[in-house]
């Protein structure tokens, strides 16, 4: 399957996190939150007008901006 970046699924797929492109504070800031090479996520929901995004890794729901989002590569599972 192709990479793409987390901003780009849809509501209910899931995929694998395959590398973090950001710059250092929010790479950092990122890791803490759990988000890792080789982690598997999943896209809960959108919100509108360009909100943020519900990510689940594991048991845990984060809410990302879409710019955030945008810098994470996934590949879809």
């Amino acid at each position: 399957m192709p990479a793409t970046t987390l901003a780009t699924l849809h509501p209910g797929d899931s995929a694998t996190i395959v590398a973090i492109h950001a710059e250092e504070a929010l790479h950092q800031r990122l890791l803490a939150l759990g988000f890792r090479s080789g982690k598997q996520v999943e896209l809960i929901r959108m919100a509108r007008f360009s909100g943020p995004l519900q990510v689940r890794i594991g048991t845990t729901d984060i809410l990302l901006r879409r710019s955030e989002a945008a810098k994470i590569t996934v590949c879809r599972v």
